[in-house]
C-alpha cells in the first residue's frame, strides 16, 4: 500500500532511539535535523523536494503535488522567512513535510485523502499517513467503539483527534503536527484559509484553481482516462481535461440507470467534445452487481480504513477496463464534488445565525415542499437545534446509546430531522449493551471537545467531505493495487476545498437551483448543457440487486462478524437488515454496505510487525 511515514527525536537523544525500525520496501528521503522520512510504493514524480543552499528550511511534498518547481522554491522560500503554510495551497492533493530551523510541521490536505496520523514512543515521535503502518510498529488494535459509532449515528465525528486504532492519533484535517526538539508535539491549525467570499468573487477564482489541477494533471499523464456518468462534477472535470488533448471517458449504466437522465447527459456532452473516445459501459449485458468478487478473502486488496469500494469491486473493474485497456496512466473522478459545491440541508440553520432570519425561513419553507413534509415540523426541528449547542446535542445522544434505556429509532427518518445536530441511525438497534457502551463512550469524547460556537450547516459539510475523502483514498489504494491505476477527485484538493467552502453554505445551495456555484465559475468552458442539468441520479437499484445476487457470500460475511465475536453487533439483527435489504427495503441499504465493509476490513487486517517493517542495515543506521 502506497504511504508515507517519518521520525521525530523531540528529545537529547535525537534518534538514537528509534531502534532502527524502517518501512519495508521504503526509499528514504534525504533530510536534516533529528528526522527521517520514508515512502512506500511512490514513484519518482510523486515526491518534490526543496531545500535552501544553507539547509535552514526545507519542503517535502509526498503524493500527487502539481506544483511548479518555481512554485516548490517559493514555498521553501517562505518557509525561511517562516511561512511554513504557503506549502499547504500548493496545487494538488499531499501530505507535506516543512521543516525551518529545528522546527518541522507535517499535515494533509484539507479534506483528509492524505491523513496523518501520529504516535509517541518515549522520545521519538513516529508519523505516517497510514495509520495501520504504525499501529503494526506499536503493537496497537483496533478501537472497535470508533468503528461502531458511524454505523449506529449521524452528525458525530468518530475521529477527531483518534484513529480506528487505540493510542494512534490523527492530525484532524486542516491542522498540522507540529515537532520540536525539547517540546512534547501538538496540533495546531494551518493558518491561510480563504476568508468568506460571495459566490460572485468565489467563482473565477474556482475555475482558476479547478482548471489547474485537471490540466496540470493532465500534462502529467501520456494517456489519461475519466469517469463521465453525466452527473455536473465528473462531466465538468471530463470537459477541462479534453479541452488540453485526448481522453477517454467512460460511462457507466446498469438496468437501473439505463432510463435515468445520466446516460443521455452523458452522450450529450460527449458529443461536444472532439478529443473524447466516449466509451458506454453497460454492467447488465456483462452480468456485473454490487457486491461481486467478495468470495475470497486472500484476493481483496489491502485499505487503510473500511472502504465502500469493496462493495463495488465488479462494477470498478468493468467501468475501469476501457481506460486499463489504453494504458492510462491516471484516472479522474468527480468524487467530492458535491460536498464542495453543493450544502447539507442544515445550512438553513447557519444562515439564521448570521442573520439572514427571513431567507432561512423561506429556505425551511422550500426544504418542506421539496420533501413533501410539513413546514412547521421542519420549523420547529430547527428551532430546537437552532437552541441547543452541539456539546450538549452530544452528550444526550451519548446519554442515550450509550445507557440502559430501550433504543428505538425509526426506520425511516422524517425529513426535518435532516436539521438535527445528531442522532441515532435504525442501525443502533443492532448494538448489544456493550457495543452501545462502546459507542456512547465515543460520543462522549467527542462531546469533552466540541467547541459551542459549531453551527450545524458547517459541522455537516466537514463530516461529509472527510468522509468522502477517507472512501477515496481507499478506492485510489483498491485501484492502484488491483489495477495499477491512479484515480484522481481534484474537487478535494486543497484548494479547491478552500475557495468553495468559504462561500457561505445558503448560497451554494439554493432552492430550485443546482450547484450554482458551479454554473458561474465554468460558463463557457464546459457544454452549456451540462449546467442546466437539475436532476441527480438514484443508484440505489444496483445496490439492491447486488444484495440480492450475492446474498449467501454476504450472509457468511455477517455470520462471521468480527464485532459480533466481540459481543458488540447481534448479528442477528444484521443479518435481518441484510435479508431485507436484498428484498429491496430501504432503511438498512447504508448500514447494511458500511457493516460488510468493516467486517472485510478486519478480516483482512493484517499487523505483524514484519509484515509492515525491518530492521535497517547496520551500515546504513550508521
Amino acid at each position: 500500500m502506497k504511504y508515507t511515514a517519518g521520525v521525530f527525536g523531540h528529545g537529547s537523544g535525537g534518534l538514537l532511539e528509534a531502534g532502527g525500525w524502517r518501512p519495508q520496501r521504503a526509499q528514504e528521503v534525504a533530510v536534516e535535523g533529528p528526522m527521517r522520512v520514508w515512502t512506500v510504493g511512490h514513484g519518482g514524480s510523486d515526491i518534490r523536494t526543496g531545500s535552501s543552499l544553507g539547509g535552514g528550511a526545507e519542503v517535502v511534498c509526498a503524493g500527487s503535488c502539481l506544483a511548479t518547481s518555481k512554485e516548490i522554491t517559493e514555498a521553501r522560500d517562505a518557509a525561511e522567512r517562516g511561512q511554513w503554510e504557503h506549502t499547504a495551497r500548493l496545487t494538488g492533493s499531499f501530505v507535506a513535510l516543512v521543516r525551518h530551523g529545528t522546527t518541522a510541521w507535517v499535515f494533509g490536505d484539507q479534506a483528509g485523502v492524505h491523513p496523518v496520523y501520529w504516535v509517541v514512543d518515549g522520545e521519538l515521535v513516529w508519523w505516517s499517513t497510514s495509520a495501520t503502518a504504525l499501529a503494526a510498529l506499536h503493537g496497537r488494535t483496533p478501537d472497535y467503539g470508533r468503528l461502531l459509532t458511524p454505523l449506529a449515528v449521524r452528525g458525530v465525528d468518530h475521529l477527531g483527534s483518534s484513529s480506528l486504532f487505540s493510542g494512534i492519533r490523527r492530525v484532524p484535517p486542516g491542522d498540522a503536527l507540529v515537532l520540536s526538539p525539547g517540546r512534547r508535539p501538538r496540533t495546531i491549525p494551518v493558518p491561510g484559509r480563504q476568508e468568506q467570499l460571495a459566490l460572485a468573487d468565489a467563482a473565477p477564482v474556482l475555475r482558476e484553481v479547478l482548471t489547474r489541477a485537471v490540466r496540470r494533471r493532465a500534462v502529467g499523464a501520456v494517456n489519461l482516462s475519466s469517469d463521465l456518468s453525466g452527473g455536473l462534477d465528473s462531466s465538468t472535470l471530463t470537459a477541462l481535461a479534453a479541452a488540453r488533448g485526448s481522453l477517454v471517458g467512460i460511462t457507466y449504466t446498469d438496468r437501473h440507470m439505463a432510463d435515468s437522465d445520466d446516460p443521455a447527459y452523458a452522450a450529450l456532452v460527449a458529443a461536444e467534445l472532439p478529443h473524447l473516445t466516449h466509451h458506454v459501459v453497460h454492467g447488465a449485458a456483462l452480468g456485473v452487481r454490487h457486491f461481486d468478487q467478495l468470495d475470497d478473502l486472500a484476493a481483496l486488496p489491502i485499505t487503510d480504513s473500511p472502504s465502500l469500494s469493496l462493495g463495488l469491486l465488479g462494477v470498478k473493474a468493468a467501468q475501469l477496463a476501457p481506460a486499463i485497456a489504453v494504458g492510462s496512466q491516471l484516472h479522474l473522478t468527480g468524487r467530492g464534488g458535491d460536498d464542495v459545491l453543493d450544502a447539507t440541508a442544515s445550512t438553513l440553520i447557519d444562515q439564521y445565525l448570521a442573520g439572514h432570519r427571513s431567507a432561512a425561513a423561506r429556505r425551511a419553507w422550500a426544504f418542506a415542499r421539496s420533501r413533501r413534509t410539513s413546514p412547521h415540523e421542519v420549523l420547529a426541528r430547527a428551532t430546537r437545534t437552532y437552541a441547543e449547542p452541539y456539546p450538549k446535542a452530544l452528550s444526550r445522544l451519548a446519554a442515550l446509546v450509550g445507557g440502559t434505556s430501550h433504543l428505538a429509532p425509526p426506520r425511516h427518518r422524517p425529513p426535518a430531522d435532516l436539521l438535527a445536530w445528531c442522532l441515532p441511525l435504525a442501525s443502533a438497534t443492532w448494538l448489544t449493551p456493550a457495543g452501545r457502551r462502546a459507542t456512547g463512550t465515543v460520543i462522549d469524547e467527542q462531546a469533552a471537545v466540541a467547541a459551542s460556537s459549531e453551527r450545524p450547516g458547517q459541522l455537516h459539510a466537514r463530516i461529509s467531505l472527510e468522509r468522502m475523502a477517507e472512501e477515496h483514498a481507499t478506492y485510489d489504494q483498491i485501484s492502484r493495487q488491483l489495477w495499477k491505476l491512479p484515480v484522481h477527485a481534484p474537487f478535494l484538493d486543497t484548494p479547491v476545498v478552500d475557495v468553495c467552502h468559504a462561500v457561505p453554505g445558503w448560497e451554494r445551495a439554493v432552492p430550485g437551483d443546482y450547484k450554482p456555484l458551479a454554473r458561474a465559475a465554468f460558463a463557457g468552458a464546459v457544454p452549456d448543457v451540462l449546467l442546466q442539468r437539475r436532476t441527480k441520479t438514484s443508484h440505489a437499484g444496483g445496490v439492491h440487486d447486488g444484495l440480492r445476487k450475492n446474498l449467501s457470500v454476504l450472509r457468511r460475511i455477517l455470520m462471521g462478524s468480527q464485532l459480533a465475536e466481540a459481543g458488540l453487533i447481534d448479528s442477528g439483527q444484521a443479518l435481518a437488515a441484510l435479508e431485507g435489504g436484498a428484498r429491496g427495503e430501504a432503511a438498512f441499504l447504508w448500514p447494511v454496505h458500511h457493516l460488510v465493509a468493516t467486517e472485510l476490513w478486519l478480516s483482512t487486517l493484517r499487523l505483524g510487525r514484519e509484515q509492515w517493517w525491518e530492521m535497517t542495515p547496520v551500515k546504513e543506521a550508521a
